[in-house]
């Protein structure tokens, strides 16, 4: 039986095979074709006209990567030298160009969640597409909402925002929007249930010991995956990403490249995307299978990575010709690549990449890989701009004062300062001086892995510490600096000595192909490194005003020591980027008043997060299975419901003035009735005629480089050319029931153009709230929205709606929002629907989750 996009999706997400007793991801066929709906109809448009023109060759080579270390950029496609096209350059990372020069290195993710301010959201977007836009980049490989947070030490954490998916999202959406509006086009990343390091990939556990033939299997609920972790994708959509990673691991059990069901319905269906699906690098698993389950894009291109073997390429070149692959999905791939590519513009902003990611000498070999064609490489182009003081004030914005018993700010007039820890102090190698930032040494700005951008200058806080003295102090302030944090003798020392000891600690994580000190990505606990409680307690015990600085990419274990009544100031300031010292030193001495709410919970131990790492195999030689048994219930969520008293909670900040809310007003708006999708799509269209086999035959006098890889066959002999021991098997044995069935197919009642069906985004209710500061500076509050959906299975409360605005000492501001639909709604399995169920739902409004002095009844929707 060939089943239709409807009927293929009706079985539950996570339906379980009773055979092996393991989750089970349901087919979906076919892959959804492009419309250009909503805000794509341009773009649309020029892409099918575009492609109209090219021949098949040309349209695998936009799909398929060169190879790895072919060109310049990590990732790069083949160009279509008949129209003067050059590949596509794809780069690393969500935080700013990783393997280049003259950039500059942003905050992380996680410290634009603790602004909660959606303007710096979209500002450093912007700086970021901009660096991108210049060097030649046209994928910038960010921003992060998978990991979204499920663990606290997770590796990527960092990479991302926050556990919550309204925050995640929000936030997704600007950076998204600030990246394109630069002409640079964003990819959402990792999609779906990327949250550890152990096991994404055999290969890497197997290098770690681990005797598995298969990556890990997240194992998540249809309800789970609706309301969690698809959620902030689904603002990615709306906000207009032009493309979407697809991950490493598995989801319920079939990998996140050859999901049909996550990329097919959910990605493709459901939210309606009309972008382009690129593969994780090494993340492609076939060449007919992932075709069919909505794969677009293969990077870099080799089956692994230096080899000159290729899913795609060739072979997709000899799918399209034998009909195993319909042409109308080669069209498809090739039409939202190029939509991708008309809707932020890069027609009009595009230089080819003048820049190298593998070294950073001038002149090198254009493919490097195999070391052939000598030619200058590193242009050596300046893109900073004035970036570093947008880093240096979200660097500041973000910093979280977690407790003050007076001590802060500083005020120019201490009589000694004391700077200890290593923390404080420069990498004695230098900023950039280990390999995509994988070591612990000195102060910590970014983690490492991938998702890292080779600094231009780091400030470190002792030299900010320092000129903040020379230049603004009293000129009889002493200040020493401690970077040895295994010197207690002379800690203490310096300790006794101060007026105030200003410690600095931190904990690093980081990528799973880099192994720090035993973490082999993921952090093995949530303690502090490099001994840095020791430290604190050392200091505590010699200066009785001892300020504690915190460079983590998570929560950390403070249970020990953040009660001393020695201690009297803590702040995290996350992973800040280069400008770092200067954040810090701006927040200290009160020129910027702490705003930031900490993105994430602060537990006493490790188990009170609940949802575990996995970090034993647990299914044989097979697929590691990681159970997402904890639904919804990660972070704050896990805490509430489990009735545990955090140590700072989510959302929690404190400031140098104080904030009082009143006069909650509730208006329920008028909408339309919510009502389902129906429909069908119009057929697959084709465009244009593949051709003879003697048509993709390589060109006379192309000069054939080593290992590159080409969309041309060798022979027409499609089996020679293949190469393949099993051509030719009958094509019903292994392509799925309807997977090349382009006729018109049923829409999802859930779906719509941007993001799923329209109606879950229009705005049910107005909430007012008055905001008074009450202190004597100014300063920025964050008012927090959350509901009680009132469900025997819900939350005890969500996060729905934020914004951070700046209050003038003894002024009121009226901070007005709105709810969607949406966030009223909840995931119904049996329907595939969202449905607003019937119990009382309340608002609440506050400045953390568990201060929230304003509540208010939700009246029935208009």
């Amino acid at each position: 039986m060939k089943l239709g996009w409807l009927e293929a999706g009706t079985l539950a997400a996570a339906s379980v095979a009773s055979a092996a007793d393991l989750a089970y991801s349901p087919p979906f066929y076919p892959s959804p074709w492009s419309t250009g709906a909503g805000d794509w109809a341009e773009a649309h448009k020029r892409a099918v006209e575009f492609v109209s023109n090219l021949t098949l060759a040309e349209k695998v080579n936009l799909t398929t990567g060169a190879g790895w270390e072919q060109e310049r950029c990590v990732g790069e496609t083949g160009g279509i030298p008949r129209l003067g096209m050059w590949g596509m350059c794809m780069q690393d990372s969500p935080l700013g160009i990783r393997d280049s020069d003259y950039n500059s290195g942003f905050a992380a993710g996680v410290n634009v969640a603790a602004t909660w301010d959606k303007r710096l959201a979209y500002q450093r977007g912007l700086a970021m597409g901009e660096e991108h836009r210049d060097k030649g980049v046209d994928v910038q490989l960010g921003p992060v909402a998978g990991p979204l947070g499920r663990s606290p030490d997770g590796g990527r954490v960092w990479e991302g925002f926050s556990p919550d998916p309204v925050l995640t999202g929000a936030m997704m959406a600007h950076t998204i929007k600030g990246i394109q509006d630069a002409g640079v086009i964003a990819c959402a990343k990792h999609f779906i249930g990327n949250e550890q390091e152990h096991f994404r990939q055999a290969g890497e556990a197997q290098g770690y010991g681990d005797n598995i033939t298969e990556s890990l299997s997240s194992n998540i609920d249809d309800r789970t995956m609706h309301e969690l972790y698809l959620w902030p994708f689904v603002d990615a959509v709306r906000a207009g990403v032009g493309s979407v990673m697809c991950s490493y691991n598995q989801i319920n059990n079939s990998y996140g490249c050859s999901n049909s069901y996550t990329l097919n319905k959910l990605l493709k269906s459901e939210l309606g995307f009309q972008g382009f699906v690129m593969s994780d690098w090494g993340a492609h698993h076939s060449g007919v299978g992932d075709a069919l389950a909505g794969l677009d894009m293969s990077m870099p291109g080799d089956v692994i990575l230096g080899s000159p073997y290729s899913f795609w390429g060739t072979n997709l070149t000899i799918s399209a010709l034998n009909g195993t692959i319909p042409e109308w999905r080669i069209d498809d791939m090739a039409v939202r690549i190029m939509a991708a590519y008309y809707k932020v513009g890069r027609d009009r902003v595009r230089v080819p990449p003048n820049f190298s990611s593998w070294t950073r000498d001038e002149y090198g070999f254009e493919h490097f890989m195999v070391s052939e064609n000598m030619i200058k490489l590193n242009e050596r182009v300046n893109v900073q701009r004035d970036h570093a003081s947008g880093i240096r004030k979200l660097g500041a914005d973000s910093t979280v004062l977690l407790k003050n018993k007076g001590a802060l700010p500083l005020t120019h007039n201490e009589r000694f300062i004391g700077i200890l820890g290593e923390d404080a102090g420069s990498n004695p190698a230098g900023a950039n001086g280990c390999a995509d930032r994988g070591c612990d040494d000195g102060t910590l700005a970014m983690g490492w892995g991938s998702g890292t951008a080779n600094f231009p200058y780091l400030i470190t806080p002792e030299q900010a510490i320092q000129n903040e003295v020379l230049n603004y102090g009293n000129g009889q302030t002493n200040v020493f600096a401690v970077t040895n944090n295994s010197n207690t003798e002379q800690i203490a020392a310096i300790a006794s000595q101060s007026s105030v000891a200003l410690v600095f600690v931190n904990a690093d994580s980081g990528e799973g192909f880099i192994n720090v000190d035993g973490n082999e990505g993921d952090r093995k606990n949530l303690t502090l490194w490099k001994n840095g409680e020791h430290l604190i307690k050392t200091a505590a015990q010699n200066c009785n005003n001892t300020i504690v600085v915190m460079h983590t990419p998570n929560a950390v274990l403070v249970g020990d020591w953040y009660d001393n009544e020695n201690i009297t100031g803590i702040l995290w300031a996350g992973l800040p980027g280069q400008e770092s010292g200067r954040s810090i030193a701006d927040v200290l001495y009160g020129r910027v008043n702490p705003g930031a709410k900490t993105p994430f919970t602060w537990g006493k131990t490790r188990e009170a997060y609940g949802a575990p790492l996995l970090t034993k195999p647990n299914n044989g030689q097979g697929a590691p299975q990681q159970n997402f048994s904890e639904g919804v219930f990660i972070d704050y969520r896990n805490f509430d419901k489990n009735n545990e008293e955090p140590i700072f909670e989510f959302g929690f900040g404190l400031s140098y003035t104080k904030f009082e809310f009143s006069d909650i007003e509730v208006t329920a708006l008028n909408a339309d009735k919510y009502t389902e999708t129906t429909g069908k799509t119009k057929h697959a269209p084709v465009l244009g005629k593949i051709g003879e086999a003697s048509d993709y035959l390589f060109p006379k006098g192309i000069k054939r480089i080593r290992q590159y890889l080409y969309p041309y066959i060798n022979s027409t002999n499609l089996r020679e050319a293949s190469g393949d021991p099993y051509y030719g098997e009958k094509a019903e044995d292994y392509i799925p029931a309807g997977a090349t069935n382009g006729s018109p197919q049923p829409l999802l009642p859930a779906s719509g153009p941007s993001g799923g069906n329209p109606g879950l985004f229009e705005d049910l209710y107005q909430v007012t709230v008055t905001v008074t500061n009450t202190g004597s500076v100014p300063g920025d509050e964050v008012p927090q929205l959350y509901v009680s959906l009132g469900g025997e299975d819900e939350p005890v409360k969500v996060l729905r709606a934020f914004d951070r605005i700046t209050i003038a000492p003894g002024q009121k501001a009226q901070w007005t929002t709105t709810l969607t639909r949406r966030d009223i709604s909840s995931w119904d399995v049996p329907s595939q629907n969202w449905v607003v169920r019937d119990t009382k739902k309340k608002a609440y409004v506050g400045n953390s989750s568990r201060h929230l002095p304003l509540s208010i009844e939700l009246p029935a929707a208009k």
